[in-house]
């Protein structure tokens, strides 16, 4: 049985931070007292009790990533990241690099390439990856992961033609000519994917180890991740995260399940809340629409600047129902990527015809916002609904995303602060792969609404979050996007004993310090999971 003291912080114990005390006892996982330093060490000071000196450091409730994906982060890891090029002659130049010391004949895979952080945002064709190489197919991947772009050769690995029709769901890119431009629009990746080389179960096991380490570094005591698309199926998920935690690294998850898994949660006669402290099965994971990007975030009105399209539904609404329907079958939530308002009003008629209230003491979950109306914020509200929210999409997606969606909609945009006010229970989260998975970078991005590198006062700035409330969105608001605000999510007597130590006090110093804030202890059920080396 662990048993723990903490002495000499400055712990906040609170969901809003309005309360600190100097120490906190542990046992056996959960907090079992707070106070004092004289009071605790007159009680809990003992021989058979760690004790560790906080020396002044700030304690809050266990930082959660409440929507990422961890063995696509482990992937990223690993893998050519384009994240870095300005221009398309730099990604162009990274992809060339990576070709050089790559076997003829092996794919090259690249991941978070966005033109729209290019000085001009023009994309490589085909013929500009042709001319890299036919000798290796190359797949690279936009930072939404919705869109794609493949050299010619990737295309045949696929069986890909001139003549090949767009999938459902999905769509080939096209010049004026009708002749494919390497563009790869959503489900239309599916060939590319089944083609390329697949990970063997210890290559899959490392993308999830080398994740959690790097979680566990930056703070954070749990994710919400959604894994099936990259581990393939239930066994492999379950055996890798036990394995995992037998090696003794302390991480929680909570799981969403893609849906066409389901079957195999029948088979494992598992549900929502099913799982024990580490693992837990989460909601059903549901696609509506794409990303603002690349255009397949489906919108109730045209794109600005190309009125031609309102973006993708990856269902019909007659199908989201009936995977709704499946959900509630198993008394399970559904949580839903919507980015745009014409994918959120797919996701919310369903929830309004199949109410989980009448399964499920879960909350549904409404994933990214990024464009929403206030009559969908308050039809969200009476279904009791939880909305996971990104704050690190406004640093990447503002000014260039005011053009894409007009000035009109400005009011829809990234409205954290307006739905908190109207009570609905938000959770921030990172998407990583797609954004780093740092949240003092999302806590930033939720205060300034802006780039850590610019200077301005923030896009929409009636939006911006104070810094508790932005810290909240990563420790009790995940809590309660999974339901479990009972058990987590504030320092309190017999909660889980999660806890982030960081060198600074978030709440007292100026946005932009919080970027400085290094983490010094990451202690999850009880036991030292991270601990910083400070060297001088």
């Amino acid at each position: 049985m662990s048993k723990l003291l903490l002495l000499n912080g400055n712990i906040y114990t609170s969901p809003n931070f309005q309360k600190k005390v100097e120490a906190v006892y542990i046992e056996n996982g959960r907090i079992v007292a707070l106070g004092a330093n004289s009071e605790l060490k007159l009680q809990f000071y003992r021989a058979d009790i760690e004790t560790i000196d906080l020396e002044g450091s700030s304690v809050y409730p266990g930082l959660v990533d409440n929507h990422m994906h961890l063995p696509g982060h482990g992937m990223r890891l690993k893998m050519l990241d384009l994240s870095t090029a300005k221009s398309k002659q730099e990604m162009l130049h990274l992809v060339k690099q990576r070709l050089d010391s790559t076997p003829e004949g092996e794919w090259v895979l690249g991941f978070n390439w966005n033109e729209n952080l290019f000085d001009i945002p023009l994309i490589p064709t085909i013929q500009e990856l042709d001319q890299l190489s036919q000798r290796h197919p190359i797949f690279l991947t936009r930072t939404c992961t919705h869109v794609y772009i493949a050299n010619t050769t990737s295309f045949q690995r696929a069986g890909i033609h001139e003549g090949s029709s767009d999938p459902v769901g999905g769509a080939y890119g096209r010049d004026a000519k009708g002749q494919l431009n390497g563009l790869i629009f959503e489900n239309a990746s599916i060939p590319f994917y089944e083609v390329q080389p697949k990970p063997d179960y210890e290559d899959k096991k490392d993308n999830v180890r080398q994740a959690i380490k790097h979680a566990l570094s930056l703070g954070l005591t749990a994710a919400h991740t959604e894994d099936l698309r990259y581990l393939g199926d239930m066994e492999t998920l379950l055996r890798i995260y036990r394995e995992l935690q037998e090696e003794g690294l302390y991480f929680r998850t909570n799981h969403l399940i893609y849906y066409p898994h389901l079957s195999e949660l029948d088979e494992l006669d598992m549900t929502t809340g099913d799982g024990d402290e580490w693992l837990c099965i989460g909601a059903v994971k549901i696609f509506s629409d794409g990303s603002i990007g690349g255009r397949t975030a489906l919108l109730s009105e045209p794109y600005y600047d190309a009125p031609n399209t309102k973006g993708m539904a990856i269902h019909s609404q007659e199908e989201f129902n009936e995977i709704t329907q499946e959900a509630r079958k198993r008394n399970m939530p559904i949580a839903v990527h919507a980015i745009g308002d014409g994918g959120a009003e797919i996701t919310i008629r369903a929830m309004e015809a199949f109410p989980v209230q009448q399964v499920s003491r879960y909350r549904d979950r409404l994933i990214h916002a990024q464009v929403i109306r206030r009559d969908q914020i308050e039809r969200l509200k009476k279904l009791q609904a939880v909305v996971d929210i990104q704050p690190r999409f406004v640093a990447s997606d503002f000014p260039w995303v005011i053009e894409r969606v007009g000035k009109a909609r400005y009011d829809c945009l990234y409205p954290w602060k307006t739905l908190l006010k109207s009570g609905i229970p938000c959770g921030g989260g990172s998407d990583a792969p797609i954004e780093p998975l740092d949240p003092l970078l999302g806590i930033h991005a939720a205060v300034t609404r802006r780039k850590p590198e610019e200077k301005n006062n923030g896009y929409i700035e009636k939006e911006k979050l104070s810094i508790a409330e932005a810290v909240r969105l990563f420790t009790f608001g995940s809590a309660q996007t999974a339901t479990e605000e009972t058990e987590r999510g504030s320092i309190e007597v017999g909660k889980y004993a999660d806890l982030t130590v960081l060198d600074k006090d978030l709440l007292k110093i100026e946005p932009d310090d919080i970027l400085n804030a290094k983490t010094a202890m990451t202690i999850v059920n009880g036991m030292m999971a991270y601990r910083r080396s400070f060297r001088k």
